[in-house]
């Protein structure tokens, strides 16, 4: 299936036994990471016609320092239709807690093993929610690959993103050291068992915050 992204008009082609049938998927661009919405309740042929040309393959836009393994086009950045949180954890006990608070908030949920494992996810795919402990795949919570990848983010993409950071250095809801560190929130582990009391209300109020934001920019044509 070839594919034209609206907010960059750059094209690529994705294999038509790569997508699934039926659904609403989502990709990200390889190039802006605009966030592509693909309905496939129609034929190939069909869908097609509404996005004809293309000039380059989704591998020339692959960052060739997070490759996969096997040496192939990584199409993981397709997911279903719904909300989607990336754990970024090695406590197995954490990841479980975790696990079950995602669940009940309705999270599609991926576990990476480390440090490039996440970073492949994140180039490939647009999360809604990370969960990223700063100690994650690192010693040294301030040289954390994760979180710089964070900081590079642009602003219209970073902004989409709901990032907690979980860190024995910090409270739980500092504000201070969450702006410092460029995230939503801080999550001490002693915390981690009220992890489902935490997240719903934070997650909304951001969701709250930026709804308001966007609509501001709106009006003012800033968007």
């Amino acid at each position: 299936m070839d594919i034209i992204c609206n907010a960059c008009q750059s094209k690529f082609t994705i294999p038509d036994h790569k997508i699934p049938r039926s659904k609403t998927v989502f990709l990200k661009c390889p190039k802006c990471n605009n966030r592509i919405s693909l309905k496939t309740e129609h034929e190939t042929d069909d869908t097609n016609q509404n996005n004809t040309g293309m000039s380059n393959n989704f591998e020339n836009f692959e960052n060739q320092d997070y490759t996969h393994d096997d040496g192939g086009t990584p199409l993981d950045f397709i997911e279903e239709e719904g909300k989607t949180a990336l754990i970024c954890e090695h406590d197995q006990i954490v990841i479980k807690k975790l696990k079950k608070a995602l669940d009940l908030m309705e999270y599609n949920i991926t576990t990476a093993n480390d440090a490039r494992e996440a970073l492949i996810q994140l180039r490939n795919r647009t999360f809604d929610l990370v969960l990223l402990n700063e100690n994650f795949d690192t010693d040294n919570p301030d040289e954390n690959g994760v979180l710089a990848y964070f900081d590079r983010l642009e602003m219209p993409v970073r902004r989409d993103m709901f990032i907690a950071l979980i860190s024995r250095r910090f409270r739980t809801m500092d504000n201070m050291m969450a702006f410092n560190k460029s995230v939503n929130i801080i999550i001490n582990p002693d915390h981690i068992n009220d992890i489902i009391k935490i997240l719903p209300k934070t997650v909304t109020e951001n969701e709250i915050f930026f709804e308001i934001y966007n609509d501001t920019l709106k009006e003012n044509r800033l968007i």
